[in-house]
Formats: C-alpha cells, structure tokens, sequence
C-alpha cells in the first residue's frame, strides 16, 4: 500500500469539498427596497472533478442549485428577480468559474458558447480557442 498515493488523493478531495462549499450559487433576489443573495451550497464530496462523468454530475448540481437560488424556492416575502434566466445564467457561471476546474468547463460549454463562458470569466480549454 502506497501510503503517500493515499495521502494526496485524499488531500485532493478535501480541497475538492472545500472548493464546493465555497463555490455556492448567490443569486439576488428583491425584499422590498433591498437586495438580498440568497446561497445554495453544492457538494462535491467524492467526486473527481478531472473524470468527465463526475464534472457532469457536479454541473447536474449546479444546475439544479441555480434554478432553485434563482425561482421562488418557498422563499416567502422575497419576490423573484425581475428575469430568471438572466439570474439562473449569472448564477450557474459564476458557480462554474469559481470551481475553475477544466472538465468541468468543458461541461459548461456543451450547454453555452464560448461567449457566455467569456462573460462569466470561465477558463476556455487551448483546443477551444485556438479555433
């Protein structure tokens, strides 16, 4: 048993974890006269942001997150933003560039241009801008 392999796989995933804590979806959404954000946090735990399969599966989180943070959510007394797919798309970009994990980049650009992933300030993988 390679215990030094262990150790860093393990520290990997912490970070992963931790990078998803902190990789919450704020969305704003109108109390009378101010503006409350309202944070989702998406678990990563387990899960290995460099295997596509688990970057879909974190971007399934994502998704999901971004469109509870930016609809009604039970949330009573707040009203909806005045456009939810403006929120729903602010939300989920911000999520993905702060993750800045490159498979999980390419998982936003199968849904969005290379525009949008400009706008929200998400790292463009090379084969991606060399066309």
């Amino acid at each position: 048993m390679n215990t030094k392999a262990t150790d860093l796989n393990a520290k990997f995933f912490i970070c992963i974890a931790a990078l998803a804590a902190f990789a919450a979806l704020p969305a704003p959404v109108q109390a009378d006269d101010h503006e409350v954000t309202v944070r989702i946090s998406v678990r990563a735990a387990g899960l290995d942001l460099s295997q596509p399969a688990d970057a879909r599966e974190v971007y399934r989180r994502l998704y999901f997150a971004a469109r509870i943070a930016c609809g009604n959510g039970n949330r009573v007394g707040l009203q909806p933003p005045a456009s939810f797919v403006a929120c729903y798309e602010e939300a989920l970009g911000e999520a993905v560039r702060s993750v800045n994990r490159p498979q999980l980049n390419v998982v936003y650009l199968a849904t969005h241009t290379i525009r949008d992933a400009e706008t929200y300030g998400i790292d463009l993988p090379v084969r991606m801008v060399a066309q």
